[in-house]
């Protein structure tokens, strides 16, 4: 009994994790329910939505009542567009939904950046109050602390996602949902909740409406996902962070500049398998649910440019901001001057939804002044023309990334460029073979990563057939000794994954 209270309980130092055992027990117990209601389509809708709710909870603690004012206020908005006859009202409902769902998005993650700003700027003194968090303490008696903003977790993915549903609805490309519980459940499903990806509303919505079907194949594709995503999460995404990564970049200064070169190559590698490891398993268990999540990676370390890079780098937010920010500023539709501009600013504020820090800002510029050389250059037009060109602009688009990488995860620009600059300090051949004999084992975990990221995808194709094609008992034991693996390799505190601070 006192297990159950515990687990029913929101504890914010027993974070709700994929990588978490108590993640498994609720999606064995999600699994058992959803096997007796699926064929009940209303009722199977609904109990995911509640799940999804209660997922969010364990993770993010109270922030859920966001979350439902978020759904209602959305649904709202949608409905009321879909009803109004008059273009005014439409365009008044969607101001509406566009300005309170940025409002609180701008509270709860930018207010320090632009209070810090402001005081840094004028020379006040403003401080950082929790208005909300103060409003409750007053009214029913909480004791939330009130000197900090909490950012609500995956804030900034379930609030783009209500933004391309109000304004999909607008431009006719969808109709609104009319059940409130089905657009619940779109808006809130647990698996892509908090960290991608971004699901638009004409892919997913039909999905509600269908009948849950999952043939062995379909079973085999979850399953080697959700493996797939562990180990690239706790075995190496981890590990790289934990041995080597973090220690650098914690004490830039301590470290030679061939160790500081590694790191930027080892935090390329860790927030890629961080991150696509927890979409790999978002669109695992999804499927295994009988719904089909969009693709958010595609080998983006073979881009062989910065432009490729981004059509395989976060697709689902690239996508989005393509959409939703760089066409209606204009696109590359009114001359190169004005597509430039757009690709900045574009960039810019596709850092920014990163995380309110000047380090962000600079990591999107940087990322924008690229694709504007891309643009001038028309380098996409020659990298594949042959395959030395293609393996030169994959080698100088790595190193591209690498580098900014530098920017996103250092505490600070000025750390950020002090690494970038340390990297090409003199580092004896003696201290060199020093460090890859006390690190062998993380640099040969990133080595390992990187060769498998660039394998051939023919390649990998064969490899996940095999998985698919496997007895069902063998399949069994192929888990049991990943499990295994993953269970002597996993650090003794769980680690969070990436893309959840944002």
């Amino acid at each position: 009994m006192d297990y159950l209270i515990d687990f029913l309980l929101y504890h914010p130092q027993k974070p709700f994790l994929f990588t978490s055992f108590s993640f498994w027990i609720f999606l064995a117990l999600v699994l058992a329910v959803f096997s007796l209601i699926y064929k009940n389509r209303p009722l199977r809708n609904a109990f995911l939505f509640l799940c999804s709710l209660f997922f969010y909870y364990k993770t993010g603690g109270y922030f859920v009542v966001l979350l439902i004012f978020s759904v209602a206020l959305n649904f709202w908005c949608a409905k009321r567009i879909d009803k109004s006859s008059k273009p005014v009202w439409r365009r008044c409902y969607l101001i509406i939904g566009i300005f309170i769902n940025l409002a609180l998005l701008t509270y709860f993650k930018y207010t320090a950046f632009f209070t810090d700003l402001c005081n840094d700027l004028f020379n006040t003194n403003y401080p950082i109050v929790d208005y909300l968090s103060a409003w409750s303490n007053r009214i029913i008696h909480s004791d939330f602390s009130i000197d900090a903003i909490a950012l609500p977790i995956g804030i900034s993915f379930f609030t783009f996602q209500a933004l391309s549903y109000i304004i999909d609805t607008y431009k006719g490309k969808i109709k609104a949902l009319t059940n409130f519980i089905d657009f619940g459940f779109y808006l809130c499903f647990f698996p892509q909740l908090v960290a991608g990806p971004i699901v638009r509303a004409s892919d997913f919505i039909p999905q509600l409406h269908k009948h849950y079907q999952l043939s062995s194949r379909e079973f085999s594709i979850g399953l080697f996902l959700i493996l797939n995503g562990l180990i690239k999460k706790m075995i190496i995404s981890d590990f790289i962070s934990l041995h080597f990564v973090d220690r650098v970049f914690e004490n830039p200064g301590l470290f030679t500049g061939f160790e500081t070169w590694m790191a930027a190559y080892g935090y390329t590698m860790q927030i890629y398998c961080d991150f696509s490891g927890y979409t790999d398993i978002a669109i695992g268990v999804a499927a295994l649910l009988g719904f089909q999540l969009p693709i958010n990676f595609n080998s983006p370390y073979k881009a062989a440019c910065i432009s490729d890079f981004w059509h395989r780098w976060h697709i689902s937010l690239s996508t989005w901001l393509k959409d939703y920010l760089y066409i209606p500023l204009g696109g590359n539709k009114k001359g190169r001057a004005r597509t430039y501009i757009n690709l900045l600013i574009t960039m810019l504020l596709g850092g920014l939804w990163h995380g309110a820090n000047l380090k962000f800002l600079l990591w999107g510029a940087l990322h924008g002044l690229f694709l504007c050389i891309d643009k001038i250059t028309h380098v996409d037009r020659y990298v594949y023309r042959t395959r030395i060109l293609r393996s030169l602009g994959i080698i100088l688009t790595f190193h591209i990334v690498c580098f900014t990488w530098l920017f996103f995860r250092a505490s600070s620009v000025e750390e950020a460029w002090f690494m970038f600059l340390h990297i090409f300090s003199y580092t004896s051949p003696a201290q060199i073979a020093g460090i890859l004999q006390n690190y062998y084992q993380p640099l040969l975990f990133i080595a390992i990563a990187l060769l498998v990221h660039l394998l051939p995808q023919r390649f990998k194709n064969t490899y996940q057939r095999w998985f698919y094609d496997l007895p069902f008992v063998v399949k069994g034991l192929v888990c049991c000794v990943i499990i295994s693996l993953i269970y002597l390799c996993k650090s003794s505190e769980l680690q969070p994954f990436i893309y959840f601070q944002f």
